[in-house]
């Protein structure tokens, strides 16, 4: 079972909290053995490689509801899940808030892009008004049944109006009463110090880090002495996969054998131990040993 209660007492420690990107329940799983304390679903990711497409707004709510449970249910730290723009209007927010928590969801972030949206990296973004997203928060709030299950208010301003508008939006969306703030895209270090002097004290900041990106990709600890408080790095997983999967499929092709390509690899045994095989069997033998003591054999 999913902890998300776990999340607000972890965001009180001074130490950032660093969530790697997670696309499905096995890299969570791997994460979660990594020995990391929370993972970001991203929906940029679950783009990538359950559509094997941009991220410009193709994936639904249904989507990436379904990854969460699908990870929920195997991992037990919590989730932050990209929820894009709502997925629609102020009553839209409602549903994909309803739907994340029940799927387990510790931290649900909503930006305020307008629809299609895309990566907070790409260029030709737009952002709704701020009466708008005040609006699409209030309801996501409203719609949440536990104070736990955080809501982080994302702007993507920075690249269309400029830091100042970014950061007075920023304010507008903490005065609806959400529980952390990301500003997309921050542009330098001179920025992150504005944003973390103007808010790291009341409110928990997340800095998202991507490799190629706009902003200057730091250490966790680098980050946290800013002031930010989590710190993501979204879609580094599935570059690293894809590069990986790049020269696998290369030396396939080439040499039409996985001989070249088994020192860098697990064997048939070992992802099974990773996966947790012979544990889930022995589980399995359990139920059967409790039939046979009890002479049942089913209906």
């Amino acid at each position: 079972m999913n902890q998300p209660r776990t999340l607000p007492r972890r965001l009180q420690q001074p130490k950032a909290l660093l969530a790697p990107g997670v696309y499905d329940a096995l890299t969570a799983l791997v994460a979660q053995q990594a020995g990391f304390e929370a993972v970001y679903l991203s929906g940029a990711s679950i783009a990538y490689t359950r559509l094997g497409r941009s991220d410009i707004g193709l994936t639904t709510a249904t989507e990436v509801a379904q990854t969460l449970a699908h990870i929920t249910d195997r991992v037990d730290i919590p989730v932050i899940v990209d929820a894009d723009t709502g997925f629609g209007n102020a009553l839209n927010t409602q549903r994909t808030v309803r739907d994340f928590e029940r799927a387990g969801a510790a931290m649900i972030q909503i930006e305020d892009q307008t629809f299609p949206k895309r990566c907070g990296h790409l260029d030709g973004k737009g952002v709704v008004p701020v009466a708008e997203m005040q609006g699409k928060l209030r309801a996501a709030l409203d719609a949440r049944h536990d104070p736990n299950t955080l809501i982080l208010a994302r702007t993507d301003a920075v690249a269309v109006e400029g830091l100042d508008a970014a950061l007075e939006r920023a304010e507008r969306y903490l005065e609806c009463g959400v529980d952390a703030l990301f500003i997309e895209a921050l542009r330098s270090d001179e920025q992150m110090d504005r944003t973390c002097g103007q808010f790291a004290r009341r409110v928990p900041l997340l800095a998202n880090m991507v490799e190629g990106g706009q902003t200057p990709v730091q250490s966790a600890a680098e980050l946290g002495a800013r002031g930010f408080r989590i710190v993501i790095f979204p879609g580094g997983t599935a570059r690293a996969v894809l590069h990986t999967l790049q020269g696998y499929y290369a030396s396939l092709q080439a040499h039409q054998t996985t001989r070249p390509w088994q020192g860098r690899m697990l064997d048939f045994d070992g992802l099974n131990a990773a996966i947790e095989t012979p544990q889930l069997l022995a589980q399995g033998r359990r139920y059967e040993d409790a039939d046979q003591l009890t002479g049942e054999t089913g209906p």
